[in-house]
């Protein structure tokens, strides 16, 4: 199994660094998003092609690779809409420093694919439990629950009337980074569901949810888009009733 998961980790970061060499010559981050996803892809593509086939290995690969898809390739149509993506407007032009977001980038996929992957790699087929069917429905409402908040947001943003306006109706009603929270939600759900057939270090997977936790509360998600979202519409008195009444990310809770 540690041959495995060092052959993907080195190929996975073979594409992130390859990618970078490329974005870095272009001074472009249009598909840093994209390779991100596509890398998800393949390797557990590449993890399923050597496990046992069973059901519970086809299902979790599955979920995998449609959220890949799906998320790949909204986040792509998206800045190529709008032209850029401001994430990276202080760093595409530092190649080192841009090198550290692909590597990180790298690190995201590894981590965060870890339960499925071992998944994949383990012989044991203990059959379906409860844990299978709590990881599914956790992973399944975490997934809806992103794409609506995703297309809630898009269609907002269409009506040329919602130009320089925040969006909190829908589920932004509820939560400030509804798509955030898909997002923990569907990868806990994973875990879980491949926590059926774990034993000993196997566990250390939990790192995979706790990881995405991580970045999206403290680091690359939800703490950018709030000092945007403060340097764009903090004096409006509106805006800060809406801060004041929704939760950041679980609804009335935090």
């Amino acid at each position: 199994m540690g041959s495995g998961l060092g052959s993907l980790f080195a190929i996975d970061m073979a594409i992130q660094w390859s990618l970078w060499a490329v974005a870095a010559a272009l001074k472009t981050e249009k598909f840093y998003d994209l390779a991100g996803s596509s890398t998800f892809g393949l390797l557990v593509a590449m993890s399923y092609r050597n496990s046992s086939g069973h059901l519970r290995q086809k299902i979790q690969t599955a979920m995998v690779a449609t959220w890949a898809a799906r998320l790949g390739l909204f986040l792509f149509g998206r800045v190529m809409k709008q032209g850029s993506d401001s994430r990276f407007d202080k760093v595409k032009n530092q190649p080192g420093t841009f090198l550290m977001y692909w590597t990180v980038q790298g690190l995201w996929v590894m981590v965060t694919l870890l339960p499925t992957l071992m998944l994949n790699s383990s012989r044991q087929n203990p059959p379906l439990c409860s844990l299978d069917y709590l990881g599914w429905a956790l992973w399944a409402s975490g997934f809806l629950l992103e794409v609506v908040a995703d297309e809630q947001k898009r269609r907002f943003r269409l009506d040329p009337s919602n130009t320089s306006k925040w969006i909190e109706s829908g589920v932004w009603s509820c939560s400030r980074h509804p798509n955030y929270l898909g997002e923990i939600m569907l990868w806990a759900g994973l875990f879980t569901s491949a926590s059926a057939v774990f034993s000993g270090w196997q566990w250390a997977s939990l790192g995979s949810p706790l990881f995405v936790a991580y970045l999206l509360t403290k680091v690359s998600g939800i703490p950018i888009l709030e000092r945007q979202a403060h340097r764009r519409w903090g004096t409006i008195p509106a805006f800060m009733e809406y801060r004041k009444r929704t939760a950041v990310l679980v609804p009335w809770i935090w």
